[in-house]
């Protein structure tokens, strides 16, 4: 992850020693897009990245069938294939499918067949496919599930905050949309001062706070997180 910090940094440098526009392009494999956001993932990029939540693998919803007593607060886990398989209703795709979607399904194929208009209500219990992944200087770095309308600080706040030795000028935030990866830098304490607004995290991002250890590569770049400065790394 230190590597792609100093390809970060490299890009800053160039682009800022270039003239005082930023410059796109101007160093191999990178291209700045300072004053830009990162770009919100497509559904081809992740499975369930939009919001509202789009249900993946072995994710665990609770269905309840309004009025049938043998469908009513039952639990089920979606299979491999993203599909899921409900009594008097078959097997049902799920994969890439909002709760709501899956409820209209499954209300389609019970009705008429044990209740003449059948009310279906699919609540997410548990996400193993949605993850975004925290590490560096966090109390508890690891992989969170990714629900609702995630951003910087509320997945800081899910990883219990930063830690002692934390850079909060020093945050990152790396993605890949479209197969073209991107990294984001953000000043933390900026963000809670409400100097610019709180990112959004999504699935499958990763988000790396800055220590000790990474204070000399961001001692040049600190002062300018005044506002985001996003990266395309075009090859790394």
């Amino acid at each position: 992850m230190i590597s792609l910090v100093r390809l970060l940094l490299v890009a800053v440098a160039l682009t800022l020693g270039a003239c005082s526009t930023p410059q796109v392009g101007t160093s191999p494999g990178l291209t700045s897009l300072s004053g830009a956001e990162l770009p919100a993932p497509t559904r081809e990029d992740v499975v369930a990245a939009e919001r509202p939540y789009l249900v993946g693998p072995f994710d665990k919803l609770k269905i309840d069938v309004f009025g049938v007593e043998q469908l009513q607060d039952k639990e089920y886990q979606i299979d491999a294939s993203g599909r899921l398989s409900f009594p008097f209703a078959g097997t049902v795709t799920a994969g890439g499918r909002t709760p709501q979607e899956i409820s209209d399904e499954l209300a389609d194929r019970l009705r008429g067949r044990i209740i003449r208009n059948p009310q279906v209500t699919v609540n997410l219990i548990e996400t193993v496919s949605q993850l975004v992944t925290v590490e560096g200087a966090v109390n508890k770095p690891g992989r969170y599930p990714a629900i609702g309308a995630m951003t910087l600080l509320r997945t800081i706040a899910v990883a219990e905050g930063t830690s002692d030795v934390a850079r909060l000028d020093s945050v990152l935030i790396f993605r890949t949309v479209g197969g073209q990866k991107y990294v984001g830098a953000y000043n933390l304490k900026a963000i809670r001062l409400g100097n610019y607004p709180d990112p959004p995290v999504y699935a499958n991002d990763v988000v790396v706070v800055g220590d000790a250890a990474t204070r000399r590569l961001f001692r040049d770049l600190s002062p300018l997180l005044v506002s985001p400065l996003v990266v395309l790394l075009q090859s790394i």
